[in-house]
């Protein structure tokens, strides 16, 4: 068992006192520490290659992503099963998914426990296992100083996408399935294989782990008059009675842009402009707690 723990921290006492609680209770639990970007997704690769049977990703959303991204760098179904020590600003994976926050409750859950078989979305190169973002969505991870961010924890999210909201400006484009094409300009996107981003905020919220499906959450260009009403029904995503909110779930789609844009993937952030979304449906062993409701 190998824990791969964010730099930021290394000096965590909380964090230090439950790995030695596990070692005192005869669990190996060899620890890797990053330092720079690309740290663990290499080292999540070597973990794989090498046969551990369980990775940690010890961070935020951003950890979690490398993780995966190195667990499956081969490009096959990987073995070696994945748990989360959430130490991050938002940790919105963590949270969706009731991890415990508290270190060694986290660990033990995973020495303790049995792993599941999740789904992970897939969109070109890019893997995710939460949700990805675009427009003003995007904007805001991109734009939240580092500064604010640590002030203000997740709720720094909630308002730079205030402040970026008011000032958005459409991205023209297309999402084209096999039930047909929804077309026109994208101010917020947003593809859930988890529900939650933004540092709490459900915008996929009929999302499950397991479905082998991704649930879509589109706003388009709409007047500025009614920002309150879309305001509104970003509430509840997913009601089909919503007039500027689309929700929809499916297993593989085509994203088209007029031009890159921002869209960040469990957070991490890129610019793209044609994408292929598809469902590496159950691929991923990860420990989580039983009966959470992201799950069928």
């Amino acid at each position: 068992m190998r824990l791969i723990l964010n730099g930021k921290s290394a000096e965590n006492l909380a964090v230090r006192e439950a790995v030695s609680s596990l070692r005192e209770s005869g669990h190996c639990l060899e620890v890797k520490v990053t330092w720079e970007a690309g740290d663990a997704e290499r080292f999540a690769d070597e973990a794989r290659r090498e046969g551990v049977d369980t990775v940690i990703a010890g961070g935020g959303d951003g950890t979690v992503h490398e993780v995966v991204r190195g667990l499956f760098r081969a490009g096959d179904f990987p073995k070696t099963a994945l748990g989360i020590l959430p130490l991050g600003t938002a940790n919105d994976f963590a949270t969706s998914c009731q991890i415990p926050s508290d270190p060694l409750a986290a660990l033990s859950l995973v020495v303790e426990g049995n792993s599941v078989l999740i789904d992970v979305a897939k969109a070109n190169e890019h893997l995710f296992v939460n949700v990805a973002v675009g427009g003003f969505g995007a904007e805001v991870t991109a734009s939240t100083p580092p500064a604010l961010k640590r002030l203000l924890g997740g709720t720094a999210y909630s308002v730079m996408g205030l402040v970026t909201a008011l000032k958005m400006q459409p991205y023209q484009g297309r999402i084209i399935s096999a039930q047909g094409t929804l077309e026109g300009g994208v101010i917020l996107l947003a593809i859930g294989n988890g529900r939650q981003s933004g540092g709490g905020y459900q915008i996929t919220p009929a999302a499950y782990l397991n479905d082998g499906l991704l649930d879509i959450m589109f706003v388009p260009e709409f007047p500025s008059s009614e920002l309150g009403s879309v305001l509104n029904e970003l509430l509840n995503p997913e009601q089909t009675e919503n007039r500027y909110v689309y929700y929809q779930q499916l297993s593989a789609f085509e994203l088209q842009l007029s031009i890159e844009a921002p869209m960040n993937f469990d957070g991490e952030p890129q610019q793209v402009s044609t994408l292929h979304f598809e469902v590496l449906k159950q691929q991923l062993p990860i420990f989580l707690p039983p009966n959470i409701p992201m799950l069928l």
